[in-house]
Formats: structure tokens, C-alpha cells, sequence
């Protein structure tokens, strides 16, 4: 096994996103072996390397890891991304769950059927702008400080910019009424780790398309 952590997913950003994040942000480098077919799932499976069935799976330190959360628990930890005692890593697993779950309905948006669309996207701004954005501007303003937690970056840093930018390419003007959250975005983009991966030819994925779809079905049903 090389030294570089290996993820297996297909070749989008789904779960496995917020994971290439956290490698990036941590400076790490990652080698990617995208899932293809149903075939490629189905040798994964077979050989014992998905504990649970299912991906994403990361190949780091001599483990083969899955589960998103687990995953992302350990890149935190590892690379020094998740605070600085038991209470700063309480603040953060808040604030990352509450990110995970708009990321979620951020995520599910492309297989929405068209007659739902519109209700989904509704409910999107909707809980982004009155349920968590808010939430993020009042901990930026009573903390002070630059970042989320601490006067580091953490996790919760990382994966509120990877949401927030999201949620901009669903509505470019998401973040209108939240100031300290658009100088957040410009901040913790101009990190010189984050901002490499913000470049073309990262190894960032782009939106899914409603054409990536039926591939993405292929493989996993």
C-alpha cells in the first residue's frame, strides 16, 4: 500500500466529497480509484474490503475505512482538524452535523423527480437561510475570531465553506443577508491548502448533472 491515503468512490462528489476536502485542507495528497461499473462495487464487495457493502471507502494507515463520518472523525484527528480538547470537538461535531444534514438535501437535489423540484429547492433556501445560516453568523460574531471554534482550523471550518459553496450554486445569492459568513467564505478560501484545491484541475469534483444520473444508477442499484 503506497503512502498516500486511496479512495474508492465513483468519480463525483456524493459522500466522498467532504473527505477530499479534509485531505486537501490538511495538505495531504490522495490518490482516487473511481467505480466505474457495477462490477467494480460488486470485486469490492466480494473480496472483503467494503465492511459494510457500500462505499466510501478510504485506504489510510493500513485500514481499509468506511462509513462518512468515521472516515472523516479520523482525518480530523489525525491531522490535527478537530480542536483542541473534548469541549472544542463538542462545538465542532455541532456544527458538522448540522452541515451534513443541509449538505444532504444539497446533495439529493440532481434526483429529485421533476415535479418535485421545485418544493425541494424551496425547502432548500428556506433551511439554509432561516434554519442554519443564521446560526453560523451568531457563532461568528459572539466568537470573534477567524474561525469556528478555537482561533484554529477545524473540520467545522472546512466543511461550512465546502456547503456554503454549494448552496451558492443553487442560488448565486444564498448568502446576501449574511455578512460575516460571506467574509468567512473569503477567508477560509485564501487558506493556501483550500485554495489549491479551489483551483481547475483539483481534484475537486464539479456539481452532478442530471446526465450523471443514470451512470451513477448503473453502479449502485
Amino acid at each position: 500500500m503506497s503512502g498516500k491515503p486511496k479512495l474508492h468512490y465513483f468519480n463525483g462528489r456524493g459522500r466522498m466529497e467532504s473527505i477530499r476536502w479534509l485531505l486537501a485542507a490538511a495538505g495531504v495528497e490522495f490518490e482516487e480509484c473511481f467505480l466505474e461499473t457495477k462490477d467494480d462495487l460488486t470485486k469490492l464487495q466480494k473480496d472483503g474490503s467494503l465492511l459494510f457493502q457500500q462505499v466510501p471507502m478510504v485506504e489510510i494507515d493500513g485500514m481499509k475505512m468506511v462509513q462518512t463520518r468515521a472516515i472523516g472523525n479520523y482525518i480530523a484527528t489525525k491531522y490535527n482538524l478537530y480542536g483542541k480538547d473534548l469541549k472544542e470537538r463538542a462545538l465542532i461535531d455541532m456544527y458538522v452535523e448540522a452541515v451534513i444534514d443541509l449538505n444532504e438535501l444539497l446533495m439529493t437535489h440532481t434526483f429529485q423527480p421533476a415535479d418535485k423540484k421545485e418544493q425541494h429547492f424551496a425547502t432548500i433556501v428556506d433551511k439554509a437561510t432561516n434554519r442554519y445560516f443564521p446560526v453560523y453568523e451568531k457563532v461568528l460574531k459572539d466568537h470573534g475570531q477567524d474561525f469556528l471554534v478555537g482561533n484554529q482550523l477545524s473540520r467545522a471550518d472546512v466543511q461550512l465553506l465546502e456547503t456554503l459553496l454549494m448552496a451558492e450554486e443553487c442560488k448565486p445569492d444564498i448568502l446576501a443577508k449574511f455578512p460575516l459568513l460571506q467574509s468567512f467564505k473569503a477567508r477560509i478560501s485564501n487558506i493556501p491548502t483550500i485554495k489549491k484545491f479551489l483551483q481547475p484541475g483539483s481534484q475537486r469534483k464539479p456539481p452532478l448533472q442530471e446526465k450523471d444520473v443514470p451512470k451513477l444508477m448503473k453502479i449502485f442499484h
